[in-house]
């Protein structure tokens, strides 16, 4: 018992470590990380599962990966788009189901011992964050012009001494939700993981020594299925996680594409 858990505690005080960028290519002093070689495999998974569910739909779909994608796409249509922003939400369907299934890729790959997610890394959670901040201000404005759009941000109905006032905390607000939408996605998933890895170092420190110990005791046996079975119920509570995380920035972004098109 007392080796697993030198070997643990020596184990997990570098576990951080693992998730710091590293560069693996450099070009012309660009400096290409894992975080980004996974960016663009997370992109072509993403890529490969519309292909593939696209070339093999039929009125009534006879493959199981075909009516999944199908159903993560109307999940996106209806509990998304359609519940949140209401009228004109169609339009705006393709763009928030990208970003879905992207991030849910995303999240998924870091599941896989070895592999990493991109969302682990704040400049990909920026730039999924900036994205959709520019795209619902620019149908924000599309819909009512730069100057009624900046405008709207004033609810009706505010008195007129606090409408200035209002006005440039309603701005603040909508600024800040760039770096709310990054900062909450990075947060959450490296965060995640890491405790995931801490608790694989811990079931295998000490189904390690148990192995090679011949006399194992029963309480170290007993010691050993239970940090099992606690992995394999962070590893159900990080699936959750990755679907929620993915659900979360869709269901905003649509939250804020609605605050941007309608007048409130």
């Amino acid at each position: 018992m007392g080796e697993a858990l030198d070997l643990f505690v020596s184990q997990a005080q570098h576990v951080s470590e693992d998730f710091n960028p590293t560069t693996v290519l450099s070009i012309d002093g660009w400096h290409v990380t894992q975080y980004v070689v996974w960016l663009f495999i997370a992109l072509a998974v993403t890529f490969l599962v519309v292909l593939l569910a696209a070339k093999k739909i039929r009125i009534v779909p006879s493959s199981k990966f075909v009516n999944m994608v199908e159903y993560g796409y109307e999940f996106v249509n209806r509990n998304i788009a359609e519940d949140v922003i209401g009228e004109g939400f169609k339009k705006h369907v393709p763009f928030l189901a990208s970003l879905f299934f992207f991030i849910l890729i995303c999240n998924i790959l870091g599941l896989v011992p070895g592999f990493k997610t991109s969302t682990g890394a704040i400049s990909c959670t920026w730039a999924l964050s900036i994205i959709s901040f520019l795209y619902f201000n620019i149908y924000g404005i599309k819909t009512f012009g730069p100057v009624r759009y900046l405008g709207n941000l004033c609810p009706s109905g505010v008195p007129a001494p606090m409408a200035p006032i209002i006005w440039f905390l309603e701005l603040f607000s909508m600024v800040i939700r760039v770096l709310t939408l990054a900062v909450r996605l990075y947060g959450n998933m490296p965060s995640g993981h890491m405790i995931l890895a801490v608790f694989g170092i811990a079931t295998t420190s000490f189904i390690y020594c148990g192995l090679l110990d011949a006399s194992m005791s029963i309480a170290a046996a007993g010691t050993s299925i239970v940090w099992f079975a606690l992995l394999v119920l962070m590893y159900a509570l990080e699936c959750l996680v990755a679907f929620l995380q993915a659900f979360v920035f869709a269901i905003l972004s649509s939250s804020y594409i609605g605050m941007a098109i309608h007048r409130h």
